[in-house]
């Protein structure tokens, strides 16, 4: 993986995703506080999603680390999956979440409670610009486009800054309206967008687990091209999956004349694995056979022809 851009990359999002823990997790304690001082379940669930947050944070972090550990025999894609498993507890933590808060505000709203509404319009408005830095810094600094850990983590923080909005908006109504039940509403608004967050990143990592074809990877597109090379007779054995976000790898059978050189579908090889680098996919295996000998070892037939990235230094980098 001696790839300069994705290093650059992979260093800016573990720096972006430490800087948001922290300032997340401080302010987190701070809401907890607050919702408790001021009996506010909007506040509560607001510090409920942000725990969520940093626990997610956190994760991603470690994920990042782990992910940067060398393969070994025992694990030859080294730990990068730990990041798809890091999303999919992730996941799982926000719908429990969700579904507390869902509780909770229908106890709520059949039985208001007193809320110290200024005080909880004070903290909601901290929150709100807390989360508005939290995400700046987070588009300016991580890759939360491609990387599944980064994408998850950033749709927390935008959850975050809609439940902080929420919170504003219920203790204004309770101040200027008396209306206690906003508290309530404001809470399960919070819960809903918590609630479709996490059925989001869970489904996502899922299908990362079970190799599924990457979200980013036209797999018609990528058969149509193979097929059009020239020399290439047919394509079967076909897999394409992903060890991790952006890491996206192809295996495949290929079958092509007979009368081809050993230099011959070596070029073809590279034309093929070029073609496929501006389809996403970074890492190929090509095994090359003839309609005469498929699967049997003459000199054409180069098994498991491995084709690396070092050919090109800009495998992930698309």
């Amino acid at each position: 993986m001696g790839h300069d851009h994705h290093d650059h990359t992979h260093g800016a999002n573990k720096k972006t995703l430490l800087i948001s823990f922290l300032v997340i997790t401080v302010f987190m304690v701070v809401e907890v506080i607050g919702g408790l001082l001021t009996n506010s379940l909007a506040l509560l669930a607001d510090a409920g999603h942000m725990l969520s947050d940093s626990i997610s944070l956190l994760i991603a972090l470690i994920a990042f680390t782990l992910g940067e550990k060398a393969a070994n025999y025992g694990k030859t894609y080294g730990y990068k999956r730990f990041e798809i498993l890091a999303a999919v507890i992730n996941g799982a933590t926000l719908l429990i979440v969700s579904i507390y808060i869902f509780y909770e505000a229908y106890h709520r709203l059949l039985d208001p409670p007193e809320v110290a509404s200024t005080g909880m319009l004070i903290i909601a408005t901290i929150g709100l610009i807390v989360n508005i830095i939290v995400a700046f810094i987070m588009l300016r600094g991580g890759d939360t486009k491609d990387n599944l850990n980064m994408r998850a983590a950033f749709l927390h923080v935008l959850g975050d800054l809609l439940g902080s909005v929420g919170a504003i908006l219920a203790a204004l109504l309770m101040i200027f309206f008396n209306w206690t039940w906003a508290d309530s509403v404001a809470s399960v608004l919070v819960a809903l967008l918590i609630l479709i967050s996490g059925w989001r990143v869970t489904k996502a990592s899922i299908h990362v687990l079970m190799e599924g074809t990457p979200a980013n990877v036209n797999l018609e597109k990528v058969i149509k091209m193979m097929k059009r090379v020239e020399g290439v007779q047919d394509i079967h054995d076909l897999h394409v999956w992903s060890v991790t976000s952006g890491q996206n790898v192809l295996s495949c059978h290929i079958t092509v004349d007979g009368q081809m050189t050993v230099e011959e579908s070596q070029q073809l090889l590279r034309k093929i694995e070029h073609e496929l680098e501006h389809e996403n996919i970074g890492h190929v295996t090509i095994q090359v056979e003839t309609e005469e000998h498929p699967h049997e070892d003459s000199v054409l037939c180069q098994k498991e022809y491995e084709i690396e990235d070092n050919h090109h230094h800009h495998g992930h980098s698309h």
